[in-house]
């Protein structure tokens, strides 16, 4: 038996994992910088292909769809299952605000000067209207997802529109341009034991320089005990009534998750999680790559609940009253501003600065909640990619059922290109 079949991807992370969290211990100045290195590398190269692989997998799904009324009914039911779910998570997290009660929590009062600056980077509504860019180039430059999203379904809903002769030319170029970005990504996911190394090591020097949980223990429970909810009930839930095995669909997209928890990033984790959805739990590469760029956009069930509890945390720490219909209102604010946030690292923390600010409130408290926002967002950015995978497969389903009972008959010549192509 060689060393290399004794050492499975499993137990290569594993054994990254374990010495990630020796080396974080030993506090080496020398180490926590190498860590720091890979660890920024890493994540440059799965930002290299994210928004490529948001733009290529739409286009090149949508522009092998038959007509706009498929992907009509695959967006219909994406948004739809992505509100649901959303709204049941900020929901959940008024009740566990309202229940637990964390305002009375002691809190320090020092300001702190970071967050500060955060009310002076834009507001949510600034981030809208870039929605639309001015040129193609534009939102790729910026790192702006939604921005990016709209050109890929804008372009997709052209190409439906050519004659067929230029729509096959122009879908098998796109579908080409994506094989070779997904084949760029799977060398980048040989690196993962390397970086979960780096990963746990940092995180093991965060830890030492102070992550305690003491006057914002109440604040904290409710924000974790909201994210569980939403995780391990809410979703389980939903995949049983759809008759869906739960713990299929976790063991399968667990390497998903664990990017995501590492990089606290939904869109860095994308790649993996489509790879995930098509090998482990065996989504539709025609679904699943129209399905999950577009849930990693749109649908964050932890920002949702993340938003809330914050804002009307620090409102009220603040001396601010909200009467039972305002408290109520804070589930659509909340779901909407989700919606619209990008799946980047403290992009929940923005928005809920954002939303403060708009309100005039103090924002000192934030400053309290920064230190330990690293632990809440690799939990919510796990958690979003987790609601993702169960809308993908959801929809997946019905798709299919759809396909059984004749109402979507997709092209056999298509089917093969998407099967080719993601091998």
């Amino acid at each position: 038996m060689t060393l290399r079949s004794l050492l499975t991807p499993n137990r290569r992370i594993a054994l990254a994992a374990v010495l990630g969290v020796v080396a974080g211990s030993l506090s080496l100045p020398a180490v926590d910088s190498i860590a720091n290195s890979i660890s920024e590398v890493f994540i440059n190269l799965l930002k290299l292909v994210s928004l490529p692989i948001i733009f290529l997998s739409i286009v090149s799904t949508a522009s092998g769809m038959e007509s706009v009324s498929e992907i009509k009914s695959i967006g219909k039911r994406v948004i739809k299952y992505t509100l649901l779910t959303t709204l049941i998570a900020a929901a959940v997290a008024l009740t566990l605000f309202v229940v637990i009660d964390p305002v009375s929590t002691f809190l320090p009062t020092q300001v702190a000067p970071e967050v500060e600056t955060v009310a002076q980077q834009g507001s949510y509504y600034s981030y809208l209207i870039k929605s639309i860019p001015s040129n193609v180039v534009q939102p790729f430059y910026e790192n702006h997802v939604i921005g990016v999203l709209f050109i890929a379904i804008l372009l997709s809903l052209a190409i439906l529109t050519l004659p067929q002769t230029n729509r096959v030319v122009l879908h098998s170029f796109f579908s080409s341009m994506y094989a070779a970005i997904m084949k760029i990504t799977m060398w980048i996911v040989l690196l993962m034991p390397i970086a979960i190394w780096a990963f746990i090591t940092l995180f093991m020097k965060d830890l030492r320089q102070g992550l305690e949980i003491k006057s914002l223990a109440l604040y904290l429970v409710c924000v974790l005990l909201a994210n569980f909810v939403q995780a391990c009930i809410v979703l389980p839930l939903l995949l049983k009534y759809k008759k869906i095995s739960p713990l299929k669909m976790a063991r399968g997209m667990m390497p998903a998750l664990s990017v995501a928890f590492f990089t606290k990033s939904s869109s860095a984790a994308l790649p993996m999680a489509m790879r995930c959805a098509q090998e482990n739990v065996g989504m539709s590469p025609k679904v699943s790559s129209f399905t999950l760029p577009l849930c990693t956009t749109i649908n964050m069930n932890a920002c949702a609940a993340f938003i809330l509890i914050t804002v009307l945390f620090v409102s009220m720490s603040n001396g601010i009253a909200f009467s039972g219909a305002e408290m109520f209102l804070w589930i659509f604010i909340a779901t909407i501003a989700a919606i619209g946030n990008a799946g980047v690292p403290m992009g929940c923390y923005f928005l809920a600065s954002a939303f403060l600010a708009a309100m005039n409130v103090p924002l000192n408290i934030l400053g309290v909640i920064l230190p330990f926002y690293t632990m809440i967002d690799m939990l919510e950015s796990a958690i979003n990619v987790w609601s993702d995978s169960c809308v993908a497969a959801i929809v997946d389903q019905e798709v299919a059922q759809d396909v059984a009972n004749g109402m979507v008959l997709p092209d056999p010549k298509e089917l093969h290109i998407k099967t080719t192509r993601c091998c």
